[in-house]
C-alpha cells in the first residue's frame, strides 16, 4: 500500500477521486494528552475491490505535506465522502481547516435506520455485511510514533477498504426503504460547525451538580468558563486543569487566597499555584460578585415533572411496537427522558420532529390526546382510531 508524504501525491489521488462516486475516509488521532485531536493519520480508498487505498501521513510529509487537495476533494460535490461513526473525525477536519466533508455519508446513522441497532461498531458490519473479520490488535496503540509498523498500516487501511462494502449494501438499504430522508437529518446534526465549538461561557452547563442555588451556579459557570479557556488555549485536557468534582468543590469553598487553596482536598497540585490558581480565585470571586440578575437560571429539572406515569408506560409500549415495525433501535427514535417528558405534557423534543415523528411522534401525540388506543393482536401491538 501507497504511504502519501507529499502534497503533489495527495493531489494526484484526490484529483482521481474526483472522478469516482465516492471515496471512503478514515483517520487515526490522539486527544489523551490534548484538547484539540492530534491528527496522525488519514486513510482513504477508492471504489471497487481493488481500488487504490493509500495511507496519507501528516507527521511523517510535515512541511512537504499540505492538506488542501483533501479539502478541495471534501468540497467537491460530485464524489460521495463515506465515513463510519464521523464525527470526530470531521471534528478535526473543521477545527484545522473549517471545512466539512460534502456530500457526507456516514455509515453507523445508515445502520441504525436500517435495522443494526443502536450506534452499531465497524467491526460489526465488517462481520456481518462485508462477511470479514478484522484484526484489533493495532487499535490502542501510539499512532503517533514513528515509524508505523506493517500491522499498524494493515490495519488502518482495513479500516477504509471493507468501508467500500458495508456502504454500498446500507446506501442500496436506504434508497429501498425509502429512508434517505432520515440519513440526511441526522447528518445534519454532524455538518452543524456549532456541534464542534464549545463556548466557554456555556461550559458550565455540563457540569453535573444537584444545587439548585443561583449564586453556587454563578461560581461554577465562572470556573468552569475559565478552565475551558485555559484548556483551548494551551491545548490540553479540561481534566488536567482540574476535574469537575475539584470544579464543585471550588464552588463550595469559595478560597479567597492562595493559602485557602492550599487546603483543597481534589484539586491538582499544579493548580494551586501560578496562572491557574489566578484563574481560579478571579473566577470564584467573577461568581460571588455577578449581580443577581445575571446569575444562571436553574433549567428545568425533568425528575420535577408531573409524568403521568400511566402514560408513560403506554408510550413505552407504543415506541416498543413502533421499533419493531421499522426495525430502529427504540433510543434511536425517543429516549426514556423524552417519553417521561411527553407523558407529563411537554410536547417538543426530537421525538415529535422529522423522521422521528412520522415513526412515533405523531401517534404518541394522539395517544396523549385519547384518540388512538394500543391492542395486542397475537403477538404484536396495534394503534386503533378510537
Amino acid at each position: 500500500m501507497q504511504t502519501i508524504t507529499t502534497t503533489e501525491d495527495l493531489a494526484r489521488f484526490c484529483e482521481a477521486a474526483k472522478a469516482e462516486a465516492y471515496v471512503t475516509v478514515d483517520t487515526e488521532f490522539l486527544r489523551e494528552r490534548t484538547y484539540w485531536s492530534k491528527l496522525c493519520l488519514i486513510q482513504l480508498a477508492l471504489p471497487g475491490k481493488s481500488g487504490e487505498a493509500v495511507l496519507v501521513d501528516p507527521i511523517a510529509g510535515g512541511d512537504r505535506l499540505s492538506l488542501e487537495p483533501l479539502y478541495d476533494l471534501f468540497r467537491h460535490e460530485g464524489t460521495v465522502k463515506v465515513f463510519h461513526a464521523a464525527r470526530q473525525d470531521l471534528e478535526i477536519f473543521w477545527v484545522e481547516g473549517k471545512v466539512f466533508p460534502v456530500p457526507l455519508f456516514d455509515t453507523q446513522v445508515a445502520a441504525m435506520v436500517c435495522g443494526f441497532g443502536e450506534q452499531v461498531g465497524y467491526e460489526t458490519l465488517v462481520r456481518k455485511i462485508a462477511r470479514e473479520n478484522l484484526d484489533k490488535t493495532s487499535r490502542f496503540t501510539d499512532w503517533s510514533r514513528r515509524p508505523l509498523t506493517d500491522a499498524q498500516k494493515t490495519y488502518a487501511i482495513a479500516d477504509v477498504t471493507h468501508l467500500r462494502v458495508i456502504y454500498e449494501f446500507l446506501s442500496k438499504e436506504i434508497r429501498k426503504t425509502g429512508r434517505t430522508t432520515w440519513v440526511e437529518e441526522e447528518l445534519g446534526t454532524l455538518l452543524n460547525p456549532a456541534t464542534y465549538e464549545t463556548d466557554p461561557a456555556t461550559a458550565w452547563e455540563k457540569v453535573k451538580t444537584r444545587t439548585t442555588s443561583g449564586r453556587f451556579l454563578g461560581i461554577v459557570r465562572e470556573l468552569a468558563r475559565f478552565r475551558e479557556s485555559y484548556a483551548q488555549a494551551k491545548n490540553i485536557p479540561r481534566s488536567r486543569v482540574y476535574k469537575d468534582d475539584a470544579l464543585l468543590e471550588l464552588a463550595s469553598t469559595k478560597p479567597a487566597t492562595l493559602e485557602d487553596l492550599g487546603r483543597s482536598r481534589l484539586l491538582l497540585r499544579e493548580a494551586r499555584r501560578g496562572d491557574i490558581a489566578d484563574g481560579i480565585l478571579a473566577a470564584v470571586k467573577a461568581g460571588q460578585e455577578c449581580p443577581q440578575a445575571d446569575l444562571p437560571k436553574v433549567p428545568e429539572n425533568r425528575e420535577q415533572l408531573q409524568v403521568n406515569g400511566a402514560l408513560a408506560d403506554l408510550l413505552r409500549v407504543l415506541l416498543k411496537a413502533k421499533a419493531e415495525e421499522t426495525g430502529v433501535a427504540p433510543k434511536l427514535i425517543a429516549t426514556a427522558s423524552e417519553l417521561d417528558a411527553i407523558a407529563a405534557g411537554e410536547r417538543a423534543g426530537p421525538a415529535m420532529t422529522g423522521w422521528r415523528a412520522e415513526v412515533f411522534g405523531d401517534d404518541a401525540l394522539r395517544l396523549c390526546r385519547g384518540e388512538v388506543a394500543l391492542s395486542a393482536i397475537g403477538g404484536a401491538v396495534r394503534v386503533l382510531s378510537i
